[in-house]
């Protein structure tokens, strides 16, 4: 018999810009959508936007296209993940794969949210990205988070 798979995860791990950064995401199907925890620890500190440059967290935090985390180039690494994974061509804030940002506490972070924009089945095989800057959840297509600095593929 074969049965539906209702639980995934990713081993996520910081490219050249924050090799530090570990984590595991796990995915579970639970009623009518999928249960997300974060556990992440090595994001750099917080660091606010001053003289014109962008701030380093909250960060951005999403469901990439593609499954891969092949580095490619140093300076921007992880662009073969391709963009935010949407499905149902929604505008930026509303993709299936948009997460909420991740708070550096020390380096570490821990969430669990529910969302019922996807199930388990429907992610597999796609990427989850840590991103510098905090998405603004506005600009189109990916809100403006920055550069990728961790990633990981869902199994």
């Amino acid at each position: 018999m074969n049965y539906p798979r209702t639980m995934a995860w990713a081993r996520v791990k910081g490219g050249p810009l924050a090799p530090e950064i570990t984590g595991l995401i796990t995915f579970r199907d639970v009623g009518e959508g999928t249960l997300v925890t974060a556990q992440i620890y090595g994001l750099p500190p917080y660091q606010p936007a001053q003289n014109g440059q962008e701030p380093i967290g909250p960060h951005g935090f999403h469901i990439h296209e593609n499954g891969t985390c092949q580095i490619g180039d140093p300076q921007d690494p992880f662009q073969a993940a391709g963009g935010h994974w949407n499905p149902t061509g929604q505008p930026h804030g509303n993709h299936a794969g948009d997460f909420p940002v991740l708070f550096s506490n020390n380096g570490y972070a821990y969430m669990t949210f529910f969302t019922n924009k996807f199930k388990v089945r429907d992610i597999i095989g796609k990427t989850i990205i840590i991103h510098q800057n905090p998405d603004d959840y506005r600009t189109q297509p990916a809100g403006n988070a920055g550069k990728r600095l961790a990633c990981g593929v869902i199994y």
